[in-house]
C-alpha cells in the first residue's frame, strides 16, 4: 500500500513551509516513528516523523516552499526491509569505523552525511543539535570548513612540497545561499522596527558590585536548594517587571488608534539560536520567583538551541530583553520587537574606575541600553524606567522587598 505523508501545519495561520533538509534518502527503508524531514516556517523549524514502515519516494526537493498540506513524499509498506549486506572485498580495502564514528553517523542526518563527506568533517568532530543528539546540515555548517581537520600529508607529498616555492593565491570565489523563511521574517520584522515606531534609545550605566557578590555568596546555596544557576538575567527579569508597574507604557502596544496596556509582563528573552534569533516568552514573569525565572530560561533556552520552539513559546510577548554582552557587546542600541514598545539591552560587563563620593575605584560596571516607541513612552518616562532598573540592580534586596 501507498501512503502519502503530507506537511503539516507548524502553527495556526501559517500556509507555507520550506522543506529544509531530508533526514531520508529517496529509496531509503524507514521504520515507524524515524524523523523524514524537516520544515522550516517564519517562526520555527520542526521535524516530521514517518507513522508508517516501508520504503520512501521523496516528492519535494530540498529547499523547496510549499504549501501546508502538500505531499512531500510517498511510503510503500509493502516493501520489504533489506538485509544489510557488506562485501568482502569491500571490507578488506576499507579500515573498519570506529565505534564513535559508527554511532556518530548513525545519527546524523541524510543531508549532513553528505554535507560532511564534501568538507572531509568526521561526524565525531560535531555535536548534534537535533532531537536525541542528531546532527543536522544546520550544524554542519554552522562548524564550517575552517573548523575540520586537514588531512595529513604523506612523506612523499611533503618533500615534493618543500622543493616548489608556491607562489600566493588570492580567493575571489563567492557563495549564494537561499535565505530561510525564518530569517526572511526576521528580514522583515527588523526593517518594520525601523520604519513603522518612532524608536529612541536612552543609555545609563549600572553598577554590577551588589548583584556580583550576592551571586558569589548564595550561588551554591540557590543551586542546592532549586537545582538552578543564579544568573544574571534572573536579576534583569526582576528588576524589569518591577519598573514596568511604575511605569506601565513601557509594557503596552498600539492597536489602530488605542493603547493596550497589559497588566502583566510575558518576558521575551532573546536567544541565538541555531537558525537566527528567537524570542521566547516567560509567561506571567512578573509573578515567578527568581528560581522559577532561572529554570524557565534554562528550559527555553535549551529548546531555542535545539530548534525545538513551537509557535506559542515565541508569540505574545509584551517586553523583551536582549544581552549582547555574552558577545562582548560594549554598547549598543537594540531593535524593538513590534508590536512591543520597549526593549531593555544588556551588555558586557567591564571593570573600570568609577567616582564614588570623593574617591575612585575599579567597579564591575555594564552600560543599559532602553530602545521604546515615542509615540508611547516619552522622554521622562524612558528615563525613569531605566533609572527605576538601575536603581533596583545596584541594590537587589529591594527586588525582594518590592520597594
Amino acid at each position: 500500500m501507498i501512503v502519502e505523508v503530507t506537511v503539516p501545519s507548524p502553527g495556526e495561520s501559517v500556509t507555507e513551509v520550506t522543506l529544509s533538509a531530508w533526514l531520508k534518502a529517496d529509496g531509503d527503508y524507514v521504520r515507524k516513528d524515524e524523523e523524514l524531514f524537516e520544515i522550516e516556517s517564519e517562526k520555527a523549524t520542526l521535524s516530521v516523523a514517518s507513522f508508517v514502515s516501508g520504503k520512501i519516494e521523496i516528492r519535494v526537493r530540498e529547499g523547496e516552499t510549499v504549501n501546508v498540506g502538500a505531499v512531500a513524499c510517498a511510503i510503500d509498506t509493502s516493501a520489504a526491509l533489506p538485509e544489510s549486506v557488506v562485501a568482502p572485498a569491500a571490507a578488506n580495502l576499507t579500515p573498519a569505523p570506529t565505534e564513535a564514528a559508527t554511532e556518530a553517523e548513525s545519527i546524523a542526518s541524510v543531508a549532513a552525511r553528505k554535507l560532511m563527506a564534501e568538507r572531509g568533517i568526521s561526524p565525531e568532530q560535531i555535536k548534534g543539535t537535533g532531537r536525541e543528539g542528531r546532527i543536522t546540515k544546520a550544524d554542519v555548517l554552522a562548524f564550517g570548513p575552517r573548523e575540520a581537520e586537514a588531512p595529513v600529508a604523506s612523506d612523499k607529498a611533503k618533500t615534493a612540497a618543500s622543493q616548489v616555492v608556491a607562489e600566493p593565491l588570492f580567493s575571489r570565489t563567492t557563495r549564494r545561499h537561499k535565505m530561510s523563511s525564518l530569517r526572511i521574517k526576521l528580514a522583515e520584522r527588523l526593517v518594520a522596527a525601523k520604519n513603522q515606531t518612532a524608536m529612541l534609545t536612552t543609555f545609563n550605566e549600572v553598577d554590577m558590585s551588589a548583584i556580583m557578590a550576592a551571586r558569589s555568596k548564595y550561588k551554591e546555596q540557590f543551586q542546592d536548594a532549586y537545582g538552578a544557576h543564579l544568573d544574571l538575567m534572573s536579576f534583569f527579569v526582576k528588576a524589569a517587571c518591577e519598573a514596568l508597574r511604575t511605569f506601565p507604557a513601557a509594557n503596552a502596544i498600539i492597536e489602530g488608534d488605542e493603547i493596550v496596556y497589559h497588566d502583566y509582563v510575558d518576558m521575551g528573552i532573546a536567544v541565538s539560536a541555531p537558525k537566527g534569533l528567537v524570542v521566547p516568552v516567560i509567561r506571567n514573569a512578573e509573578s515567578l520567583s527568581f528560581d522559577r525565572i532561572e529554570v524557565e530560561i534554562d528550559r527555553l533556552a535549551g529548546r531555542a538551541r535545539g530548534n525545538q520552539l513551537t509557535l506559542d513559546e515565541m508569540t505574545g510577548g509584551t517586553f523583551t530583553i536582549t544581552n549582547g554582552g555574552v558577545f562582548g557587546s560594549l554598547l549598543s542600541t537594540p531593535l524593538l520587537n513590534p508590536p512591543q514598545s520597549g526593549i531593555l539591552g544588556m551588555h558586557n560587563i567591564v571593570r573600570r574606575p568609577v567616582a564614588i563620593g570623593d574617591n575612585v575605584e575599579i567597579r564591575p560596571m555594564m552600560y543599559l541600553a532602553f530602545s521604546y516607541d515615542h509615540r508611547i513612552i516619552d522622554g521622562r518616562e524612558s528615563v525613569g524606567f531605566l533609572v527605576r532598573v538601575k536603581e533596583l540592580l545596584e541594590d537587589p534586596v529591594r527586588l525582594l522587598l518590592k520597594v
